[in-house]
């Protein structure tokens, strides 16, 4: 047996999953999926068959003829779920189940309306990253393994569904509405994705279209409104886009990342649409993923970097391109502050501070952080010092080419690089940076005049004239170069003069807002319990939570505050601040 993801029952020596045929009634009063999930194989065979689960119950199994095939369901094991074992007869091309979802999977959300922003309809979106496809589906849940797919899902017929796949229509029978999709290219099950609720679409370009609810779709069109032009430059970048369509969906505030890169339809959190466009590099690095993660996939959760790092150079590549190299400049001085922040929340665990990460053992939403994205990012950055961008990127190219729709380990992209760039791994001292603790001393620090402009401050208050002409990166970079903890006097001033506690900017207020508490500022609080009931993204949650947990005054406050909103915050933003508040 050969078990080549930590995170996965998949062995290597069994029947590969090609294709996915799931047809599936929602249900809301219930909050379960029943469903029926045929998978076909890459060829026949036979033998034993392990799937992935979690919190599935498992109805029936039967072959392509619809024979019944005995099965067994072994206990769960922590964060891996429970393996599904069949044993397959002889020449078995294709197998269907039938099951039913838990109230509680994990990759789902149901919202009631009143936690939606109508507040009339329900509400349900799925978030498969890192290994939750399985508690929606019973499959080789890993990301070594693509599969193409259709799905066919009956929803109450006053709601809308939508799906990462391409729409093949919707038909009504009664109260149900059948909504059929398909998607052609084959894709790492945590990039199965959907939603259902009340819907509607405004198309910004022959490709791309805004879907929200009613009363935010003319929002985020506003706010998205360029995003042809970022594709266009992706494009321009790192050659044509293989999805065919752009799609975004904006999401309930719950929604615990700032972005989900479904191929298709690509998720995003709603505290993105902040009226002036200042927020969409997050949209760039989404889209980005259309080419460094989607289209080149990490094998597993332990080369996840592979999936990251590339689309943090593939952002700012593109923000280069469209704002310049001074933006783009202050965006990664902005990764650097948040890697070595994230470096000192694991010095415990030194060994998660490494690229290529042993994850034996570890729940992968455990050990997520921006380590992958912003240190692999650097890396990058220091194979392309060495080389020259001109050659860096031919290689790239040719990198993202050679692994089109495939899933690839540290050693397969070592190999490539040292065949297409000979020696550059060598002068990068790639070693230190892959397997290495922390950020080698030799990695380029960003520069740029903006950035020596705040920096210059010493944490002094800005003049008006000064921050007039600020970026929302620029105020947070600012505000994280204030040394803690800061003084009464310039909190109070800097409120007074710049109303930090009222903006609508949610990267900027969040900074503002975890200076004020580690700087026992608690005249914050208000806005801060504000923020903690409005956001579900972890970005936000992490810091604030923190503060106020690292200050005995709040910690209880926290607690409370939080057993008040966990009901509305994703499972997986809730293990995450169970931890900071150590429950």
């Amino acid at each position: 047996m050969a078990r080549r993801d930590p995170h996965s029952y998949n062995d290597d020596t069994q029947l590969e999953t090609e294709t996915l045929a799931l047809t599936a009634r929602i249900d809301f009063a219930t909050r379960v999926m029943h469903a029926e999930a045929t998978l076909t194989f890459k060829r026949p065979g036979g033998g034993a068959l392990d799937l992935d689960t979690r919190d599935l119950a498992i109805e029936s199994v039967a072959d392509q003829d619809g024979r019944e095939l005995a099965f067994t369901l072994h206990p769960a094991e922590p964060f891996l779920g429970a393996r599904l074992a069949i044993t397959l007869p002889a020449a078995t091309r294709a197998i269907k189940l039938r099951y039913r979802t838990s109230p509680d999977a994990s990759a789902l959300q149901w919202l009631e309306p009143a936690q939606t922003r109508g507040g009339k309809l329900p509400y349900l979106f799925s978030q498969c990253q890192a290994c939750h496809a399985r508690s929606i589906i019973p499959l080789q849940d890993t990301p070594r393994l693509r599969i193409r797919y259709t799905a066919e899902l009956a929803i109450p017929r006053t709601l809308t569904c939508v799906m990462a796949a391409a729409d093949r229509g919707r038909t009504e029978d009664g109260e149900l509405a059948i909504h059929r999709f398909e998607m052609p290219q084959p894709i790492p099950p945590y990039l199965f994705a959907f939603a259902v609720g009340d819907l509607v679409s405004k198309d910004l370009s022959p490709r791309c279209r805004v879907w929200a609810e009613p009363a935010q779709v003319e929002a985020a069109a506003y706010e998205f409104a360029d995003v042809e032009a970022m594709i266009g430059a992706a494009e321009a970048l790192f050659g044509p886009y293989d999805w065919e369509r752009f799609d975004i969906l904006t999401m309930p505030p719950s929604f615990p990342y700032g972005g989900m890169e479904n191929p298709r339809l690509t998720f995003l959190t709603p505290t993105v649409i902040a009226g002036d466009r200042s927020l969409v590099s997050v949209v760039a690095h989404e889209l980005a993923h259309s080419w460094t993660g989607n289209l080149v996939t990490n094998a597993n959760a332990e080369h996840f970097w592979l999936n990251e790092g590339f689309t943090m150079y593939a952002e700012r590549r593109i923000v280069e391109a469209l704002d310049g190299v001074e933006m783009a400049s202050l965006h990664a001085a902005l990764g650097r502050r948040e890697l070595d922040e994230s470096i000192e929340r694991f010095k415990e665990r030194p060994a998660m501070t490494r690229l290529r990460t042993d994850m034996s053992g570890i729940d992968p939403d455990d050990g997520y952080s921006l380590i992958p994205y912003e240190k692999g990012y650097f890396f990058l950055c220091a194979l392309e010092a060495v080389v020259g961008r001109p050659a860096f990127e031919t290689w790239l190219r040719g990198y993202l080419q050679t692994f089109r729709f495939g899933a690839i380990t540290t050693d397969d992209f070592l190999a490539n690089i040292e065949q297409g760039l000979p020696g550059a791994l060598a002068k990068a001292n790639a070693s230190t940076w892959i397997d290495g603790e922390g950020v080698p001393a030799s990695a380029l620090p960003p520069r740029s005049k903006r950035l020596d402009a705040i920096e210059s401050l010493h944490g002094k208050a800005p003049t008006a004239q000064a921050a007039a002409a600020w970026t929302a990166t620029e105020w947070q970079l600012y505000l994280e170069t204030v040394p803690r903890p800061a003084s009464e006097e310039l909190l109070t001033g800097l409120d007074a003069q710049f109303h930090l506690t009222a903006s609508t900017n949610y990267d900027v207020l969040v900074s503002w807002l975890t200076l004020a508490l580690h700087s026992g500022h608690h005249a914050v609080l208000p806005r801060v319990n504000e923020v903690l009931a409005a956001v579900g993204r972890m970005k936000y949650l992490r810091p604030l939570y923190t503060a106020l947990a690292n200050d005995p005054r709040t910690k209880a406050g926290a607690i409370e505050t939080f057993a008040k909103l966990r009901a509305g915050y994703h499972p997986i933003a809730r293990q995450m601040v169970e931890g900071v508040l150590g429950r």
